[in-house]
């Protein structure tokens, strides 16, 4: 019986899961992870105004487990032994005859004065520090801002930056908050959201100029301090950083043979798999894949990953060739807490619509839709 371990519990984790679990119903799977939960992190950005609380968006995968007969293991991943056949963690050893890799990314917080900016992907607490610091500001300046890894051009995450930012700004509108605190739009890029394609980059900029946001554009960052910003252009007031640094891959790859990327994550080929390493495939943060360089990081793509990784390390197993790649798409509601702008790119295409109330509700019955699964 082929055993398969899965070193994760996001989304790129279980797409991985679900699609053994139908191609194969004797497989025995394991997923190691700290704990048995998903937390929804796209929905972090309706936290500061209360649409969301933690409860709503840590997804509790007991059920799931059961149901589709899978084990799993309290821990985190330290390290591989004998060619990813092992895995090592902080609570014992995992063995398998085929691994996938999706324990995300980490990121990079090299710049000085990091600590004074709140990283709201990190998860759940970020957010809610996010909404208690925005709830106590009586009047100033927050800075909203993004940068990526100079070796890695799609190892970064910036689209929930520019949703955080819209949604504050109709928050504070609503709270009659806005002319009193001030919001700033920072990143070292003139052209900041291009991998969204031309056409969005020019409504978020139009969006921004509509809502009265100040810019603070293609300066190289310089660092952080408790109430402001560094750049190389100068320094400007904040009195709340929100800051959402590049990618690199986790610190317990530095204990592995792991093929790296120029930017730290395991290098994979189009069929998910670690060069070098039979049986053994990376998906979503973790992996550096080829594509273009607008190739997302997000959990659509990490969906895609997952379920290409989990059909292709079957064929193996069974001494085929894998040969299935995943679709390159970019497909997300950059959302603003009353509206939401639809942006889709592919290889071929590009699209950006206009701010529709409509995408909202859609933004939301999606989240409602895709957890379903998991609930």
């Amino acid at each position: 019986m082929k055993q398969i371990a899965i070193i994760g519990a996001g989304f790129a984790a279980l797409s991985a899961a679900r699609k053994l679990r139908r191609l194969d119903a004797s497989v025995e799977i394991t997923l190691i992870a700290p704990k048995a939960e998903l937390v929804f992190l796209p929905s972090l950005i309706w936290m500061p105004s209360g649409k969301r609380r933690a409860e709503d968006l840590r997804i509790p995968l007991d059920r799931f487990l059961r149901d589709h007969r899978i084990h799993f293991v309290a821990g985190e991943a330290t390290g591989l032994e004998n060619g990813g056949r092992t895995v090592l963690t902080n609570t014992g050893r995992v063995v398998n005859d085929g691994l996938i890799i999706a324990s995300g990314g980490r990121f990079i917080k090299k710049l000085p004065g990091i600590e004074h900016a709140i990283l709201p992907c990190e998860g759940i607490a970020a957010a809610e520090i996010i909404r208690d610091r925005v709830a106590a500001l009586k009047q100033g300046n927050i800075a909203l801002g993004f940068a990526g890894n100079p070796n890695e051009p799609t190892a970064m995450r910036g689209g929930p930056i520019f949703e955080f930012l819209f949604g504050l700004d109709t928050q504070l509108r609503r709270e009659g908050r806005r002319d009193k605190i001030g919001l700033t739009f920072f990143n070292p890029m003139p052209n900041p959201g291009n991998r969204l394609g031309a056409r969005a980059v020019e409504r978020l900029m139009a969006e921004m100029d509509k809502r009265n946001v100040s810019k603070q554009l293609g300066h190289k960052l310089v660092g952080f301090e408790a109430d402001k910003v560094n750049t190389e252009g100068g320094e400007f007031a904040a009195d709340l950083i929100i800051f959402m640094p590049g990618l690199t891959g986790n610190a317990w790859f530095d204990q592995t043979s792991l093929p790296r990327s120029p930017g730290g994550l395991v290098k994979a080929d189009a069929q998910c798999r670690v060069a070098g390493m039979p049986a053994t495939y990376v998906v979503g943060d973790s992996g550096s894949f080829p594509g273009p360089d607008w190739m997302p990081k997000q959990a659509h793509m990490a969906d895609l990953q997952g379920e290409t990784a989990a059909a292709n390390l079957l064929t193996e197993l069974e001494g085929g060739t894998p040969q299935k790649t995943f679709k390159v798409e970019l497909f997300c509601i950059v959302d603003s807490l009353d509206a939401g702008m639809l942006v889709r790119r592919t290889p071929d295409s590009e699209m950006a619509l206009p701010p529709l109330g409509m995408m909202h509700s859609a933004k939301a019955f999606f989240e409602s839709w895709y957890l379903r699964k998991y609930r």
